[in-house]
């Protein structure tokens, strides 16, 4: 891997993803400075077993840590805003997990005390740093393909129907939207030349008031459009089409792809595709945050961050479904 500057991370979360993260920083030769956990008892245990030198008491102390340079969040979706404003405030750079906060109003806050206090905000979507998401861009970028035309999203998760878990709980911000929906409009958004400004959608609710299933119809000003497929409790494919003038290009797995396939229109041949690791993908996301706060914020793409969030709240407003910290 490439030369890093020498930044001290802290995570506050211990679930899946901060094993991910701390295995990624290993894998790049370092370790996690510091852990934070609302129960103390697991953020010691995660300590031990990374070789993690240190364990706040209380996880908002990472915030006044003046050793700590970067906070990755990765606690439920609605706790979000409450630590991105105490660490943010605190002069902290943030990595945060998705979906970034619960709604649009909640990240331009946040994104509001970045700028006052000249720090970097990112959500962790390993789409804009896979690899394979650079090589395509490059080649449309090129004129390959010619215009883009068509987007289609599947995405369904086979969720257990247990109305306690956090996927199904209205009150950890459960449902479809937030949990799965993030991806596929962070897919769109990342091929799309701007963000739709058109939508249709229908949604299917589980039995707690969120939402099981949902679809959507996009179409943006240059008339680019799109559909997007959700499920919570029924297996789809990870697969994302791009429908081009001159070829369609297939996408598996996608949220960490590695692998697209071209079938190109004029007589049917197919190229693939490999670029990058779905194993490194965290590692992907540690080094361009680092580039970030070294100097060059927009490769973290805050900016299709808010326009994704923006889709995903006009969505659950045109349902008129709302979560507690909302009403």
């Amino acid at each position: 891997m490439e030369n890093r500057v020498n930044f001290r991370w802290a995570t506050l979360g211990v679930g899946v993803i901060g094993h991910q993260l701390a295995e990624a920083m290993q894998a790049l030769g370092g370790n996690l400075y510091a852990v934070g956990n609302r129960t103390h008892e697991k953020a010691v245990a995660f300590a031990q077993q990374y070789g993690i030198g240190k364990v706040y008491e209380r996880p908002e102390d990472m915030f006044t840590d003046p050793d700590v340079d970067i906070v990755y969040l990765s606690t439920p979706h609605n706790t979000h805003i409450q630590y991105l404003r105490q660490a943010l405030a605190a002069g902290k750079h943030v990595l945060c997990e998705k979906s970034i906060t619960l709604n649009s109003a909640e990240l331009e806050e946040a994104v509001a005390l970045a700028q006052a206090h000249q720090v970097v905000l990112a959500e962790a979507q390993t789409i804009y740093h896979m690899p394979i998401y650079r090589e395509l861009a490059r080649r449309i970028d090129a004129g390959e393909f010619g215009p883009l035309n068509v987007i289609t999203m599947n995405f369904g998760s086979y969720k257990d129907y247990n109305m306690k878990n956090r996927f199904f709980n209205r009150n950890l911000a459960g449902g479809a939207m937030l949990d799965i929906g993030v991806y596929a409009l962070s897919f769109v958004r990342w091929f799309m030349a701007s963000c739709p400004t058109e939508m249709l959608t229908q949604v299917k609710y589980a039995p707690t008031g969120v939402d099981e299933q949902a679809s959507l119809l996009l179409r943006n000003k240059e008339e680019q459009m799109a559909t997007v497929m959700l499920s919570l409790h029924s297996k789809q494919p990870k697969r994302g089409t791009l429908s081009f003038d001159k070829a369609y290009i297939e996408l598996y797995e996608y949220p960490r792809g590695e692998k697209a396939v071209i079938t190109w229109t004029a007589d049917g041949h197919q190229e693939e595709i490999l670029a990058g690791s779905t194993a490194e993908a965290l590692q992907y996301e540690v080094l361009d945050m680092e580039k970030a706060v070294a100097g060059d914020p927009a490769i973290m793409h805050l900016d299709y961050t808010r326009d994704v969030m923006q889709l995903m709240t006009k969505a659950r407003n045109t349902w008129g479904m709302k979560y507690p910290e909302e009403e």
